[in-house]
């Protein structure tokens, strides 16, 4: 007899999993191909400055601008607010200054005291023209400025940001540009929201040499809005 003995099978697990077939070629190149269009788009629109809509249609298209429609002269030149009380004073001004009338034409260029609407219905309007200097304590210190009072008017039904402003000033026959003054009573734009229906007034100054009198002030009233041009004399 022999004494022998076999051990069973050990149980088996089943055939070895077959491996997984790979990708097509291009699976995997699918989401950056969209996103590298995106992107292309997004900077074709920056670089060209134009904001860009989809119609019904799905053609694109350039969202429409804000343009000045009509103007309206003011009546000269004051340094009171809304509320009566003066707009703020800043190194040593002198009060006899004012400005001088000039014709307006339809391509933008205003005179200084001249009311812009736009066909949003909002307002602006510059006035109170003075000269000063600005303090040791300024930027840029010690240097002339001409002082005036941005004031706008919001006739529309949305709400605008006055930090959105821009204010650009230059002056003289060469037009040369009209550093902003940043003095007491002068903090530059308010952070703040104009409501549909109210108005602000913001006190500005720009560097006037004070043997130059004329001056050119640029005033947009949001981003989507175009560029008035105040221009005239201020008097010495």
């Amino acid at each position: 007899m022999s004494h022998d003995i076999t051990p069973p099978p050990m149980p088996g697990y089943g055939p070895p999993m077959p491996p997984r077939p790979p990708k097509p070629p291009g699976e995997n190149r699918t989401n950056l191909i969209i996103v590298g269009c995106a992107v292309a788009v997004v900077a074709s629109v920056i670089g060209t400055g134009i904001a860009v809509t989809s119609d019904s249609d799905g053609t694109a298209s350039p969202a429409p601008t804000v343009t000045v429609t009509k103007t309206v002269v003011g009546e000269g030149s004051d340094t009171t607010g809304d509320d009566g009380s003066d707009s703020g004073s800043a190194g040593t001004e002198d009060s006899s200054d004012d400005t001088s009338d000039t014709a307006t034409d339809d391509d933008g260029v205003f005179a200084l005291d001249d009311t812009v609407i736009y066909d949003s219905d909002v307002e602006v309007t510059l006035s109170g023209f003075k000269r000063g200097v600005s303090g040791e304590y300024a930027a840029p210190e010690n240097t002339p400025y001409a002082k005036f009072t941005i004031k706008i008017v919001n006739g529309s039904d949305a709400t605008v940001d006055a930090n959105e402003m821009t204010v650009d000033c230059a002056y003289g026959d060469e037009g040369k540009e009209g550093e902003a003054i940043y003095d007491d009573g002068l903090d530059g734009l308010p952070d703040t929201r104009i409501l549909a229906g109210r108005s602000l007034t913001v006190p500005w100054a720009c560097e006037l040499p004070k043997d130059e009198t004329f001056l050119q002030v640029e005033v947009s009233p949001d981003y989507d809005s175009e560029e008035a041009i105040f221009t005239g004399d201020v008097k010495k």
